[in-house]
């Protein structure tokens, strides 16, 4: 798009120059002009009582020859996350919205229960399977990934904005030239003109915004994990396309040296039922520990908000909320967390959350389903030693 001034319908009135929220718009000669750092935000045309300013917008042709739905079934050491299932079952809405197939596209090595991505709403599922993409090297899955959009061209991908989809999909993306909507919490197809409705929480979670692409092709989003739920088991057959993994067409600039796991991360935060997360209001790192006995009595996984982490009390592993993960258990219990959108916004689809916190007035009693206003520090040795004795460990 470029804006163009009419000279002759300028008459030098200087209207548009106030307005401009970047400071760019001046008059020189008695007559307006654009400086560099226009973002084309229209303010100046709608101010113009000559209609001398005009945003024009450039025609673009929508990319044709696509169909169809396709979701990337993520994978860990050969076992399907349960954000494939969550995705397959949301994309099986949008596909029958359209009219059209489902597609999974799961890359990997060893990958067991394929076949349950039918059950759940695939028709098609492309396997890739080879022990080099055992490791998930992101050149690898990048080049792979955009050979199979090239050939088949999908209407529509839709992927996991965990640690995996964040870093590799975006590149995709880039070099399909077309858009990508990161963090979606929403999806929908617009009945009108059956584009994607993108949704995601912006300006820290105070404002909901929803995103298309009205032209490029593939249309691209990722979804965090657990906002969508998973779908009812159904008996259903699909087919598998095997597809041929060429590793001398793709060049990996990186490899695996090594993986750590994290022991202490007894149960995984974003599959875990229960949570049991510590807050600022934990003090220190070795405060951390009634956490942890809380969480071991329960079989809960143990959860951190951001200052924590940042204060390097626990590590970024078990980070909840908008620049970590995305957790929806059965029960979140939250310990001296204030409750900042950030990190409402990567729990607060639990199904019922505790919190207990020393100030009434903390946000996070806003989104609790019960609150508890006391010392932490002698709420939760009272409610782990309670449990014990309910459960007949002491």
């Amino acid at each position: 798009m470029t804006i163009q001034i009419d000279v002759e319908k300028c008459t030098g009135c200087g209207l548009c120059v106030p307005v401009c929220p970047f400071g760019v718009m001046e008059l020189v000669n008695e007559k307006a002009r654009v400086k560099d750092g226009c973002n084309l935000c229209g303010a100046c045309v709608d101010a113009c009582t000559f209609e001398a300013i005009k945003i024009e917008k450039a025609e673009q042709k929508v990319s044709e020859g696509y169909k169809g739905v396709w979701v990337f079934a993520e994978q860990r050491d050969g076992k399907l996350k349960s954000v494939a299932y969550e995705l397959v079952s949301e994309g099986r809405k949008l596909a029958d919205k359209l009219g059209t197939e489902l597609g999974a596209v799961c890359l990997g090595h060893n990958i067991k229960d394929v076949e349950h991505l039918f059950q759940y709403g695939a028709d098609k599922v492309y396997l890739a399977d080879n022990p080099v993409l055992a490791d998930h090297q992101e050149d690898l899955y990048t080049g792979l990934l955009l050979d199979l959009i090239k050939e088949h061209k999908p209407e529509i991908l839709i992927a996991g904005a965990t640690s995996m989809g964040r870093s590799f999909i975006p590149r995709v993306a880039a070099q399909l030239c077309t858009g990508l909507t990161a963090d979606c919490t929403g999806l929908d197809i617009d009945p009108e003109t059956k584009l994607l409705l993108q949704t995601l929480p912006t300006f820290g979670g105070n404002v909901m915004a929803t995103v298309i692409c009205q032209t490029k092709r593939p249309q691209m989003a990722t979804v965090r994990p657990h906002v969508f739920k998973k779908g009812s088991y159904k008996e259903r057959k699909g087919q598998i396309i095997k597809v041929d993994f060429k590793r001398e067409a793709i060049t990996a600039r990186t490899k695996l040296v090594k993986f750590i796991e994290d022991l202490t991360e007894k149960v995984k935060l974003d599959e875990a039922e229960i949570i049991v997360s510590g807050g600022r209001g934990l003090g220190k790192t070795e405060n951390f520990q009634i956490i942890r006995e809380l969480a071991e009595v329960l079989g809960a996984a143990v959860g951190s908000s951001r200052p924590p982490v940042d204060e390097g009390w626990i590590s970024y592993s078990h980070q909840v909320g908008q620049t970590g993960k995305t957790v929806c258990p059965k029960l979140y219990i939250a310990c001296g967390i204030s409750g900042s959108v950030q990190h409402i916004a990567g729990m607060g689809t639990s199904e019922c959350i505790i919190a207990i916190n020393e100030d009434p007035n903390a946000p996070i009693f806003q989104v609790a389903t019960y609150g508890i206003v006391g010392d932490l520090f002698k709420v939760i040795p009272m409610l782990t030693e309670r449990l014990k004795r309910s459960r007949g460990l002491v």
